[in-house]
């Protein structure tokens, strides 16, 4: 039988993924509702921003604000509502995952790329996590749903797919920028693959652009008329200015973070793929399209590493094509086993990471608590500095050099700073670097007395020296683990005037 002959798939696969995604859903769901661990800094940020919705943001786009916004709107703020979304993105990203493999190379195939992709251990953060992943890869799911499906179609209904795949493709651009690797992986598909050139019309082509557009075109104005501020950020993220370039040691971080990501032995069988593929010179038609899909992502941000540095699941982008084609490749050599030991590994994973997140104790005794502390302690933290500024009389702001600070206490003292002074960003620069700074400014009209509030005590020096007087230093401390603690400074100061800056350090300008 021909590669690109896909056997019969049964209702029973359809009916075996759903509960599989039922099943992984439902155990998320109680993770998300039972765990006491808090927001993360970044996910009192999107927070933040869905109680204005607008079409873009600082750092990201505005999907999931959105998000954020119609969760919390029927269930409240609280941590899990605002969390909500990430697990039904995923679940909704498991069954487009089945429903790729299933087109390609029949209802088992499909089966397994679903278990694997579903149990993937970066999945699982993803899936109960408030970010731009789980919206991204939904999108770029449906996206590579209709590529797949518009490579087989004819006539009208291969311009109704085009025009679907350009709104997939713009949701996923309004999720998280990293889609611009679906947009690398089809110029690759089109240049090394005839049958990719010959599905494409120049009607279609316009229907996709067209619709790509249409969703882009209110994110694109946003940012023109805010001077390009997200991409900007997401271009600054890449770091290559003001550091050591040509990094072997983050090279080789990144490429022994994606066995923890994508799962060891998944990864591992992609790579012998891929050599296999390279020594026998073939490689079926359906194995291209998806390895055009896969490939870019890890390629691309290896590089990145190498170049400067680079995040875990920068790469994430090519995590869900990437297990179809590795569930393709285990069923083809009757890698039964392996594929067994594969979920059986992650399953495991899986399993203790929702019991960890339910149970952080069980993380403390694996030696894992550092990777909870940005998870812990925000709502202490801010009962902290909302009593010391409780008992300062006469205040005209909050202000906290540290916009993780900023967030956390502008989530956990929602119900509390509409009867406060205004809380505020002191800034090192003499400009503006995160949303934080560009939106709640420390400027001299509110710094007439301002309770001050050093992260760490980082900067707590040319902070004072800001203000004509400082008084009243006072250091408390969260214990966030047995190990850990979080240390803040706080001090009042009056007479805000900053001194100009050099523009670099945040020092004082010298004369």
């Amino acid at each position: 039988m021909s590669q690109n002959l896909r056997p019969q798939s049964s209702a029973g696969d359809l009916r075996s993924a759903a509960l599989l995604t039922a099943a992984l859903t439902l155990a998320r769901l109680v993770a998300l509702f039972r765990t006491p661990l808090e927001l993360y800094p970044d996910e009192a940020q999107y927070w933040l921003w869905s109680r204005t919705l607008d079409f873009g943001y600082y750092s990201k786009p505005p999907v999931i604000a959105w998000a954020i916004w119609a969760t919390t709107a029927i269930g409240g703020d609280a941590e899990a509502w605002v969390r909500l979304s990430a697990c039904l993105f995923q679940a909704g990203a498991t069954m487009t995952v089945f429903l790729i493999g299933r087109r390609l190379y029949g209802g088992a195939v499909g089966l397994a790329a679903a278990a694997l992709y579903g149990l993937m251990p970066g999945i699982q953060l993803s899936a109960l996590v408030a970010a731009t992943d789980a919206p991204l890869l939904f999108f770029l799911g449906l996206t590579i749903l209709a590529y797949v499906t518009l490579l087989e179609a004819q006539g009208r209904r291969r311009i109704l797919l085009a025009a679907g795949l350009g709104a997939a493709l713009g949701l996923a651009f309004l999720s998280k920028y990293a889609a611009i690797y679906f947009v690398v992986g089809l110029g690759v598909h089109l240049a090394l693959s005839p049958r990719a050139r010959a599905a494409w019309s120049l009607p279609a082509a316009a229907a996709a652009c067209a619709a790509l557009a249409a969703v882009m075109a209110p994110n694109l104005a946003w940012n023109a008329a805010h001077d390009f501020a997200t991409f900007q950020h997401t271009a600054a993220n890449a770091a290559w200015s003001g550091v050591q370039l040509f990094n072997v040691a983050e090279m080789a971080a990144f490429v022994v973070s994606q066995f923890g990501v994508f799962g060891p032995i998944p990864l591992g069988a992609l790579i012998v793929g891929l050599v296999l593929a390279v020594r026998r010179r073939t490689l079926s038609a359906n194995d291209l399209t998806l390895l055009c899909f896969t490939l870019p992502p890890l390629v691309i941000v290896t590089a990145q590493a190498f170049i400067s540095r680079a995040n875990a699941n920068w790469s994430g982008a090519g995590y869900l094509a990437g297990a179809i084609l590795v569930a393709a490749w285990l069923m083809r050599w009757r890698a039964k086993r392996w594929l067994i030991a594969a979920l059986v590994i992650q399953g495991a994973v899986a399993t203790f990471f929702l019991a960890a997140v339910m149970s952080p104790g069980l993380a403390d005794k694996a030696g894992l608590a550092n990777g909870l502390k940005r998870a812990r302690g925000w709502s202490q933290t801010t009962d902290l500095i909302l009593e010391r500024a409780r008992r300062e009389p006469g205040l005209t702001a909050i202000a906290v050099n540290n916009r993780f600070l900023f967030y956390a206490i502008s989530y956990y003292g929602r119900d509390r700073l509409a009867f406060r002074p205004p809380l505020a960003s002191w800034l090192l620069m003499e400009g503006p670097r995160n949303q934080a700074e560009t939106t709640a400014p420390l400027t001299p009209a509110i710094g007439r007395r301002v309770l001050m509030v050093s992260y760490e005590g980082w900067r707590r020096a040319e902070m004072e020296a800001d203000f004509a007087r400082s008084s009243g230093l006072e250091i408390g401390s969260v214990w966030l683990d047995r190990r850990h603690k979080r240390r803040v400074e706080m001090f009042v100061g009056e007479g805000f005037n900053p001194r100009p800056r050099d523009g670099v350090t945040g020092l004082p300008r010298s004369p």
